[in-house]
Order: C-alpha cells, then sequence, then structure tokens
C-alpha cells in the first residue's frame, strides 16, 4: 500500500498548529506520568489462609514471621513498602517481586497461602481492575 504524501500537507501548517500540537502531546504524557500511579499507602496488609493476620502501619520498620501449610513466611516492612523476604514455597516468586509501595500492590505467595496487600489513599488501577 502506497503511504499518502505529506509534503502538499506541510505548506497548510502554521506555526500555532505546530505548537497546538506539541503542548497536546506533551499534556497527554504528562497526565500519563502524573495521573497513572497509585496513591500512597498507609498499611500493610497480611493474610494467611484466606483470613487477615495482621495490618501493620507502613510508617516503620516492622517484621513478621506468618505460618502457613508449607512452614514460615517472613514479612519485612518498611517506611513507605513491604516485601516478603521468605517462604518456602518452591518457586519464590512472592520473594523475588521484591518491594512493593504502590496503593493496591499485592505479593501472593500461592502455595503457602499467603498474601501481602498495600492498602490506603487511594488504590491504583491495574490490568485486573477493568
Amino acid at each position: 500500500m502506497a503511504r499518502p504524501a505529506l509534503k502538499p500537507w506541510l505548506r497548510y501548517l502554521r506555526a500555532g498548529d505546530l505548537l497546538t500540537l506539541a503542548l497536546a502531546a506533551a499534556g497527554c504524557a504528562a497526565s500519563f506520568a502524573l495521573l497513572w500511579r497509585g496513591e500512597i499507602p498507609d498499611r500493610a496488609i497480611v493474610r494467611a489462609g484466606g483470613r487477615i493476620v495482621a495490618e501493620l502501619p507502613l510508617d516503620r520498620r516492622a517484621e513478621l514471621t506468618v505460618d502457613g501449610p508449607l512452614g514460615h513466611t517472613r514479612i519485612e516492612v518498611e517506611p513507605g513498602r513491604a516485601r516478603v523476604a521468605e517462604d518456602p514455597g518452591p518457586r519464590q516468586y512472592c520473594v523475588r517481586q521484591g518491594w512493593i509501595s504502590r496503593g493496591g500492590a499485592v505479593a501472593i505467595c500461592a502455595p503457602n497461602q499467603v498474601s501481602l496487600s498495600l492498602n490506603g489513599g487511594g488504590d491504583s488501577h491495574d490490568s485486573l481492575s477493568y
């Protein structure tokens, strides 16, 4: 398929048109960067076997060990973030996920039935929200 020639159209563009296009592109990029992120969470919620085991504030350091069917899962909390530090699961997906710091973020250790989620503020949207 042949590409239409752009040269005939370029003579109709003026400096104001180019400025409008540039401002629109910058506005789209800025809104994406500023609006597509989670709020700052204020607590970490730890679940085991589907029940809430602990709610830890994210304003100070804490460590929690949770028992699951396979063994002990160790959760670490630092100001503004949390992670699963150790888990007896075979693939270690929740440990490899590392520190999570956005509202609505979740680390799930499925084999041991333990999960860590960050809540508070406003939760961010992800692919599951749509």
